[in-house]
């Protein structure tokens, strides 16, 4: 590993979803986006659904990012996700679908409707739609 990159491993319930040597990771948090750097502070911090951004040496790579947790360290970053997706796992009708579907639960305003959970289907939506 050179001094300018660190591991990195993203893991969901299903699979390790990524595990190999960064220059710099991006993803959001319940408090904004992060941008992560070798010798980062010790961090743990609760992820937001947004774009991940991966980069390596050879470039670039994003992926969606939906929850879970991260641990930083100065030189490791540990993501136990709920949900990863590299964009060509994504359905794009589906996402289509489901944002939908979010947004229709959301302006009949029916009162049993659990608000967060359709603002979080309708936020993984569109993840997905802009990742693609």
């Amino acid at each position: 590993m050179a001094d300018n990159t660190f591991k990195v491993s993203i893991i969901t319930p299903e699979r390790i979803f990524y595990e190999g040597d960064a220059s710099m990771v991006e993803f959001n948090t319940v408090e904004g986006e992060i941008g992560v750097f070798p010798n980062h502070i010790p961090l743990t911090t609760v992820i937001a659904p947004g774009i991940l951004t991966i980069t390596e040496d050879s470039g670039p790579k994003n992926a969606a990012l939906h929850a879970g947790l991260a641990e930083i360290l100065p030189d490791k970053v540990t993501i136990l996700a709920e949900i990863a997706e590299w964009p060509d796992e994504i359905d794009v009708q589906r996402a289509r679908d489901a944002e939908d579907r979010a947004r229709q639960r959301l302006a009949n305003k029916d009162e049993n409707l659990d608000v967060l959970r359709a603002e979080a289907a309708l936020k993984k939506a569109l993840v997905r739609q802009n990742l693609k």
